[in-house]
């Protein structure tokens, strides 16, 4: 049977882009996809041949998706909870213009569930990264911690969960008093919401991850969403085909976190080694404001798992997407994070002995030993061969169409009683 899918997408087009890979999962099942999005995007939604739909009422660019993220209780109320109504109400508006089956959307889209369950439509979140909500014996998003081996260990993952709690909580009436204008029932602790949709996608792999004592009913592991972006350009390889010397690939953030300096640093460190480097600009920095030595080649883009076929080591902030290309390609890496699931990125890249980690303070000589090593000890190599192998057969697997089409199927089957009790209406008036 063929559905009708809208899918939102929020923020940079480091959270479009796995949103796109799902949209052709679903387009090659048979189903039909429409995608709702910033304005700034609809040359790349529909180079991907989608529907494109526009947020009205919502924020977009910088508003939607502030850069200053130093005080982080802040940006989560600013991104997350002052916009909630405002996404639930275009949410609501784009289901009654268009039949649809489901609401596929970013996980910081908290409106996105009330904006479906308004219109009768099952929802699922999608995490482009580890779980926001806070999972027993887990390090929490934003921690960088590394997994327990002590009963100190996790005594600290809990206080660090704990924090994280407090943070989601903090600004929760102004979420209730969204939950509310759409006649839904209010909560009594915010990490609950992720409870609440019919599912809740992690576009991550287990071999990946860190295991949870216990995972919520609704959660489904699906491996990255990994598509090629439509923004990085055809190349031709800039070194010597007999060059005999190790490849470097520096690739830099689709996102915007004034990563200019630390990337001029990574380039400065390449110039110390007997390689070939290469680096990817990516849409947010120009290749006119880096130096580089002569055995770095600049580029605005590429695609990278072609780059990666020929390069030995991977250098990135650690970025979902890089990272997980990396050890597809069973390409070791060096994480310099500087923010967002950078840290946590890293910690697993770490943990499974696929790459090392530096502060972004790091100096270029300190980048280049790492480097070095990561080029003359093979077992990093093998690490990441081993959990890339892992990672692609759960791509493979193309679990995220199963379970989107089970969920239409049981809501169907079921009917409107199978809503999670949050979302069954308490009375109040709609937009």
């Amino acid at each position: 049977m063929s559905y009708n899918f809208l899918l939102a997408s929020w923020g940079t087009s480091g959270n479009l882009n796995p949103l796109l890979t799902a949209g052709r999962q679903l387009r090659r099942n048979g189903h039909h996809v429409r995608i709702l999005a910033d304005q700034a995007m609809r040359e790349q939604v529909e180079d991907s041949e989608f529907e494109f739909c526009s947020w009205y009422r919502a924020p977009t660019g910088t508003a939607a998706d502030p850069t200053d993220v130093s005080d982080l209780k802040d940006w989560i109320r600013r991104a997350i909870y002052d916009p909630c109504a405002a996404y639930a109400a275009d949410i609501r508006d784009e289901i009654g213009r268009t039949p649809t089956d489901a609401v596929l959307a970013i996980d910081v889209l908290f409106g996105a569930v009330p904006g479906a369950e308004a219109a009768d439509v099952p929802a699922a979140l999608l995490s482009p990264h580890i779980s926001i909500r806070p999972l027993p014996g887990v390090p929490p998003a934003g921690s960088g911690l590394m997994p327990p081996k002590t009963q100190e260990d996790l005594a600290e993952i809990a206080a660090a969960n704990d924090a994280l709690a407090e943070q989601l909580n903090a600004h929760l009436p102004i979420l209730n008093k969204a939950l509310a204008r759409f006649g839904i029932a209010g909560l009594a602790d915010a990490v609950e919401f992720y409870d609440r949709p019919d599912r809740l996608f992690l576009a991550v792999s287990r071999a990946f991850d860190f295991p949870a004592a216990a995972l919520p009913p609704n959660f489904r592991y699906v491996g990255p969403l990994l598509d090629q972006p439509s923004w990085a350009k055809p190349w031709s390889a800039p070194w010597p085909a007999r060059s005999g010397r190790p490849r470097v690939l520096i690739a830099c953030s689709t996102g915007e976190q004034g990563q200019g300096e630390l990337i001029q640093r990574v380039i400065d460190a390449m110039g110390r080694l007997d390689i070939d480097a290469v680096t990817t600009a990516g849409p947010t920095l120009d290749i006119a404001d880096f130096r580089a030595p002569p055995n770095v080649h600049l580029l605005p883009s590429a695609p990278h798992d072609a780059v990666m076929k020929e390069v030995s080591v991977v250098v990135s902030q650690g970025g979902h997407g890089t990272v997980n290309r990396a050890l597809i390609n069973g390409r070791p890496l060096l994480v310099l994070p500087l923010g967002r699931d950078q840290d946590d990125n890293a910690a697993r890249v770490v943990a499974r002995g696929a790459g090392l980690r530096l502060p972004a303070a790091a100096t270029a000589a300190e980048i280049a030993d790492a480097v070095h090593r990561l080029i003359q000890e093979p077992h990093f190599a093998t690490a990441a061969r081993r959990v890339g192998d892992a990672i692609q057969a759960d791509m493979d697997g193309c679990i995220l169409v199963r379970e989107m089409e089970a969920m239409v199927a049981a809501r169907r089957r079921i009917g409107r009683d199978a809503r999670p009790p949050l979302l069954r209406r308490s009375g109040g008036n709609l937009l």
